[in-house]
């Protein structure tokens, strides 16, 4: 069954995760306040920093960078910038 929970990032009610899969404190605030929704727009800017940048996964400071845009992207409504890349026209 699947739970609902007010999402900060998507500013409404929406399907909460089904289990905390980030470690410590910011892993129990994203279980309660970020959606599936809101986890997988993450995911996708994730991935574009990863590519773009060429971040290593295994290297901590990689790790720590994407930490940080995490929370900027989730918690502050800040979006990625990356030196460069021009987004798509619609």
């Amino acid at each position: 069954m699947s739970r609902t929970i007010f999402c900060t990032f998507l500013q409404r009610e929406a399907e909460g995760q089904d289990f905390q899969f980030y470690p410590g404190e910011l892993g129990k605030r994203i279980f309660n306040e970020i959606s599936k929704e809101a986890w997988q727009q993450w995911m996708s800017k994730q991935t574009m920093l990863i590519n773009e940048k060429k971040l290593n996964t295994m290297k901590p400071e990689d790790r720590k960078l994407l930490e940080q845009e995490m929370v900027k992207f989730l918690f502050e409504g800040k979006d990625i910038q990356i030196d460069g890349y021009t987004p798509p026209e619609k």
